[in-house]
């Protein structure tokens, strides 16, 4: 054999076994290509993200560390009070991880572009799966990490857990991690083979989407507030009795926090972490025996095609109607975009969570402690004034979820739109109205209820519903015109595309518009406040001009960024 050759292994009848760091090697190489690319403001992103990422890290440690130095502070309740803190935040980790592997797996073990060349190559079925597992699990559960990191860590600094306190975590939340990521990817490998492959993606969508607002719903109907406010319980012993009692003892939640909590109050407990390992043991021996059973025939039936109808359905022909006075370009337009949101699932179905979330938003306001001793006027009119800060930020998360990748998902369409004699703002104005118009009703909608729920003033009503409509125009414009300047048009998920640097850009301006008008109204509003409850009058220069400044500020936080969207698209290659 000549130097350097590489063996015959088919004349020596050895049978290639390749280990499961082989599988993922090529993962593990794209990877660090893409990181160490040379491209320009490669290192401006990664000092942003690495700024950004450290500064959550410090909000979140920060926020726990003073809670639970209060917690230490209460005496024979603290412990108890710290124990059910972090039973509720492992829970809501577990809950997430879960829907995430299950929406992972489907991509990871079905229709990923190398699986193709592993499933007919002499790989091992337990190899394969391993690879595959470790491949999910990674993919679900890395934000599951960063979250958990600042949150140990508050415990550890908090209750002195030592130098050893990082190994304990380490060691149970390893196998927590695995739990999940089997049992999600068990559930994916049922699903391919009961339902139809075509409609296994609509069908995972719509479970998760649905399991995660039955969560969240679940989560607000328990009112876990009630828990800082012994004075609600019947009797002491009812309160502690509910304190003591765990969420479930057959949750790997409840032995994670048994163990983190032993070793912090120095009663080591290591039968949970024995609980743990096991489980996760015969969780993936249970899962590798399904997926040796179930994989190839699940395999097989994810490669057919999906159906296509293309007809035209009453609401469609309805939506034209409505839409005629706009002309037959832009009204085509405006069609297309309804389509194409509808027609994805991960789009539409998103919209049952935002529901659920909504359901949950004005429950929180109904149950609001506005009324009684030492809630005065000057309280009940500045609080939905400050609500409208968490406001925005849930419309620039929405935005940022729907609006901003509306570019992007053009794809390789695009040079079709471009060699059109279509002005390109048609296109962007038709993006901007498709995303704007449900989203200024979501936003108004969300205002009145509330404001009618806590009897605001005229004023107060008047000025909320003036803020949330000009800063709902600006986020959506922001939106459009960042998701134009960063776009990502090869992309293959649009879940994806928010979480790119383009959309973290956009949400830190996000940030910044809303705290500049925020900042410009709090003048007046306070004056106006301050007059009523005082009796003193009030200066109409200094509301004029910070509210006048607020409408300036987000007019040309909606024009400027899609002016230089049409710019930005009118550069493409026709």
């Amino acid at each position: 054999m000549p130097d350097g050759a590489a063996p015959d292994v088919t004349a020596s009848g050895a049978r290639p076994d390749p280990s499961i760091v082989l599988l993922l090697s090529p993962k593990w190489l794209t990877a660090r290509a893409r990181a160490m690319a040379n491209e320009r403001g490669r290192t401006a992103r990664f000092t942003m993200l690495a700024v950004i990422g450290l500064g959550f890290w410090a909000f979140i440690f920060t926020l726990l560390y003073k809670l639970l130095v209060y917690f230490r502070s209460v005496p024979d309740l603290g412990p108890f009070l710290a124990g059910k803190l972090l039973g509720l935040i492992l829970i809501g980790f577990f809950s997430l991880l879960l829907l995430s592997n299950i929406i992972t797996a489907l991509s990871s073990f079905f229709l990923a572009r190398d699986l193709d060349l592993l499933v007919a190559a002499p790989v091992d079925w337990l190899a394969l799966y391993g690879a595959k597992l470790l491949e999910t699990g990674v993919n679900a559960s890395w934000m599951v990490v960063l979250m958990a990191v600042p949150m140990f860590a508050a415990f550890g600094v908090a209750y002195h857990g030592g130098p050893l306190f990082p190994l304990i975590v380490l060691g149970v939340f390893i196998p927590f991690l695995v739990v999940p990521a089997v049992i999600g990817t068990a559930i994916t490998l049922i699903l391919v083979n009961v339902f139809p492959a075509r409609r296994t993606r609509d069908i995972l969508s719509v479970i998760a989407v649905l399991a995660a607002g039955g969560i969240v719903l679940l989560f607000r109907i328990v009112r876990p507030e009630r828990l800082a406010r012994p004075e609600g319980f019947r009797s002491l012993v009812e309160f502690v009795t509910i304190l003591r009692t765990p969420t479930s003892p057959f949750l790997p939640s409840e032995w994670v926090q048994k163990c983190v909590l032993g070793w912090l109050n120095h009663r080591p407990d290591f039968l949970p972490a024995y609980l743990l390992w096991s489980t996760a043991a015969a969780a993936f021996v249970l899962g590798a025996l399904l997926h040796r059973s179930l994989f190839a025939a699940g395999f097989s039936k994810a490669q057919e095609s999906g159906q296509r109808w293309a007809r035209s359905s009453p609401a469609s022909r309805l939506f034209g109607r409505m839409l005629r006075p706009l002309g037959i370009l832009r009204r085509e337009l405006v069609l297309k975009e309804l389509r194409l949101f509808f027609r994805d699932t991960t789009q539409w179905s998103q919209l049952i969570l935002l529901s659920v979330l909504v359901v949950v938003y004005v429950f929180n306001i109904k149950y609001l402690p506005l009324k009684g001793e030492g809630i005065t006027f000057f309280l009940v009119n500045v609080i939905p004034f400050l609500n409208l800060v968490l406001a925005g930020f849930v419309l620039a998360s929405v935005a940022a979820r729907f609006i901003f990748p509306s570019v992007s998902l053009e794809g390789r369409t695009l040079w079709l739109l471009r060699s059109s004699p279509m002005p390109v703002k048609d296109l962007l104005w038709a993006k901007f109205w498709v995303g704007t118009t449900p989203l200024l009703a979501l936003a108004l909608g969300i205002v009145g209820v509330t404001n009618a729920l806590l009897q605001v003033s005229d004023f107060m009503f008047a000025v909320s519903v003036m803020t949330i409509t000009f800063m709902t125009l600006a986020l959506c414009g922001m939106a459009l015109g960042f998701g134009t300047l960063f776009p990502q048009f090869e992309t293959e998920n649009a879940a994806q595309i928010p979480t790119s640097f383009g959309g973290l850009v956009f949400m830190i301006a996000s940030v910044g518009l809303i705290a500049g008008v925020v900042t410009l109204e709090a003048r007046p509003v306070y004056g106006y406040l301050s007059s009523r409850f005082y009796g003193t009058p009030s200066n109409p220069t200094e509301m004029w001009f910070g509210f006048g400044a607020a409408v300036l500020l987000c007019v040309a936080a909606t024009i400027i960024p899609i002016r230089i969207a049409k710019t930005r698209l009118e550069a493409v290659e026709r």
